[in-house]
């Protein structure tokens, strides 16, 4: 489940490509590609504090772009960054439901290196694909 940042997309702003052979692999490292565009050490975040929701969508491509827009949003209500991921995906209809559990912490600027502040996630050039397995790319505002 490897990710890989992206140069020269957007002058002032973060891309990267994530990839899974599962649908959860994908959602993992596209949720790793966020925190670790954010901080440069994120070997030292440590499973504290879980955090529990669930989306729903009709597309894995608008469920991937809510899932790591939650990610932002817990960042600037909470604080917090995540190290851990566990994910159910479900079917019920023509809904896909993804049910989230992310372990991480409080961010300590002490302990751990801001290097950008994520705003959001944008739609420019934002894509989900499924060919032999999962691959998504996306640009964050920072």
């Amino acid at each position: 489940m490897p990710y890989k940042f992206v140069e020269g997309v957007a002058m002032a702003d973060v891309a990267f490509e994530a990839t899974g052979k599962t649908l959860e692999e994908l959602f993992e490292s596209a949720g790793r590609a966020l925190t670790n565009s954010m901080i440069e050490n994120p070997e030292k975040i440590e499973a504290k504090e879980t955090v529990t929701f669930c989306l729903k969508s009709t597309t894995e491509e608008k469920l991937l772009h809510n899932f790591l827009s939650e990610i932002v949003f817990y960042k600037d209500a909470e604080m917090l960054i995540f190290s851990k991921y566990e994910l159910k995906f479900s079917k019920k209809r023509e809904e896909i439901i993804l049910e989230a559990s992310l372990k991480g912490e409080k961010i300590d600027n002490k302990k751990h290196h801001m290097i950008v502040d994520v705003k959001a996630v944008s739609w420019h050039m934002y894509k989900v694909e499924k060919t032999d397995a999962w691959k998504a790319f996306a640009i964050l505002d920072v």
